[in-house]
């Protein structure tokens, strides 16, 4: 491991240990321990087993990304990295491309799993920012929704669990996180905040505190998850990485989707595939899409078993982003045709 320079930072993290009934609250000591968080303005700052992936060190970390209006067009200012021993604050606005070119390999590999809430515009920012093709990812908004699914809850459209949410969830994590809303505040008052430097404590704990909780949560999560789950939380996760990201080749580019598990084939598992479409929209004709008050849309979102998503202000404005087994992907496009043809 890289020896990054002394932190004058510390934050507690949880035990990655299975949360068992009778056990204590994970807010108690007893299932913490005091991190370092490193400020990390140079690769050489951070461990070799994330610069240098490999199939003998796979490992998982917390992961997100902060930065000005985050996502193709905004600033990424900074990537949070989770290890079971440190936080490592990435100052991409300090260490800019070079330093985005290290960690690179690890984005996209594998052997490294980045254990993230909702990555769509984190992927997204750094696919048009840097290149980076973000890939092998745990979505804790996905596997909450396959959880729940598997126990009989099922979700209403648009109905995603924030990651305030999940943390107050006593199965998960079971910690109020009230700093959250201070930082949202600020954030309305300066949207710059992210690019001050020195990072301030307010900044650092920040960052720290939306992957410090993480891991922790993956594992809870993993002990719940079935064989079939699994597999759609990775297919799910490559498309939702992709999601934004249009490009010229349809994605040919981009790492292969999960293969469906020999274990499910032999077990007689019937899976659809899963897949991506984009759906262009002319110019002006997105509130036929959309409907009063969002009416047009949430009616075909509960007609289909597919997750129909919009690029909204932050982009692209003009297509709409449908995934999900591929006959509920159809209908859904037929659907959404059939609303752009509608005369008024």
């Amino acid at each position: 491991m890289a020896s990054p320079s002394p932190s004058s930072y510390f934050t507690h993290i949880l035990s990655s240990s299975p949360f068992l009934p009778g056990d204590k609250p994970v807010h108690d000591e007893s299932r913490s321990r005091m991190v370092p968080i490193h400020i990390v303005t140079n690769a050489s700052q951070l461990p070799i087993e994330f610069l240098e992936p490999s199939p003998q060190s796979q490992i998982a970390i917390g992961f997100d990304c902060e930065g000005v209006d985050l996502c193709r067009y905004g600033s990424l200012c900074i990537m949070q990295l989770a290890f079971p021993d440190a936080i490592y604050l990435v100052d991409v606005f300090e260490g800019g491309e070079v330093l985005i070119k290290a960690c690179k390999p690890a984005l996209e590999s594998n052997y490294i799993t980045k254990v993230i809430h909702d990555c769509k515009r984190d992927s997204e920012a750094l696919y048009f920012q840097f290149g980076v093709k973000l890939n092998n990812v745990v979505d804790t908004q996905i596997a909450y929704s396959l959880i729940e699914g598997q126990e009989g809850r099922k979700k209403s459209p648009d109905d995603y669990i924030s990651f305030v949410g999940l943390l107050a969830d006593p199965r998960y994590c079971g910690m109020s996180y009230l700093e959250k809303e201070e930082v949202r505040v600020l954030l309305r008052q300066d949207p710059k905040f992210w690019t001050y430097r020195p990072l301030s404590e307010l900044m650092v704990r920040a960052a720290a505190d939306d992957v410090r909780f993480l891991l922790y949560i993956y594992h809870q999560m993993m002990e719940k998850l079935s064989e079939r789950s699994l597999w759609y939380l990775a297919v799910r996760g490559a498309l939702y990485c992709r999601c934004f990201c249009v490009n010229s080749n349809d994605y040919a580019d981009w790492p292969p989707l999960p293969p469906f598990p020999d274990k499910l084939k032999s077990d007689g598992d019937v899976i659809e595939e899963e897949i991506l479409s984009v759906l262009d929209v002319p110019q002006g004709k997105m509130g036929r899409i959309i409907g009063k008050k969002g009416a047009t849309i949430l009616s075909i979102k509960e007609s289909c078993s597919a997750e129909i998503l919009i690029g909204g202000s932050k982009g692209p404005p003009d297509k709409v982003f449908v995934m999900g087994p591929v006959k509920q992907v159809r209908k859904a496009e037929a659907m959404l045709r059939g609303r752009l043809m509608d005369i008024y």
